[in-house]
């Protein structure tokens, strides 16, 4: 014979473990269940957003201050643009912070790399950032290394002035 209080007890105890489960589901999905304080919007424009994702982070030196919450083409221009929420604490972001698209390792997540600059003039909600760099296509750029000759230069075996060094001065005519 069952006794109700270990029908209950067994009951309760998977009950526990199944919402346990749910929490541990939506937090490795960057949910937060209405949880984590207040945020607001700055938007970036992009050429190419790579393989960027919604509720990807968004760091600053290797720390989340937040989160892309949408990316939508602009019909005009034809541009990605990325609507990031910033956490509330962080309102102080001089306004001539720039944004990358960065991977984790060689073939991680993608996410939006923020570089604060020494404006004092920061950020206001709803702003969006100026200075951006897209998302690098790794294989796009084996690619043109590859088909380059892998000697530096271009395919017809002179040096690519988009590559050269512009500061050393070493191609520049002798006087």
């Amino acid at each position: 014979m069952r006794s109700p209080r270990i029908e209950f007890a067994v009951g309760a105890f998977l009950m526990l473990a199944l919402a346990t489960l749910l929490v541990l589901a939506v937090a490795s999905t960057n949910q937060r269940f209405g949880f984590g304080g207040e945020s607001y919007p700055l938007t970036a424009r992009f050429s190419n957003v790579g393989a960027l994702r919604l509720n990807a982070p968004v760091k600053i030196g290797g720390v989340a201050i937040g989160r892309v919450e949408s990316i939508a083409l602009d019909p005009v221009k034809l541009d990605s643009v990325v609507t990031l929420a910033i956490d509330g604490r962080y309102k102080e972001l001089p306004a001539d912070t720039t944004a990358s698209i960065l991977t984790n390792g060689l073939l991680g997540e993608s996410y939006v790399g923020l570089t604060p600059g020494g404006d004092p003039q920061p950020l206001k909600p709803g702003d969006e950032i100026v200075l951006t760099q897209p998302s690098v296509d790794l294989i796009q750029l084996v690619g043109k290394y590859m088909f380059s000759g892998a000697s530096g230069g271009s395919a017809g075996g002179q040096p690519d002035p988009a590559t050269q060094d512009v500061t050393s001065g070493a191609d520049a005519p002798a006087p």
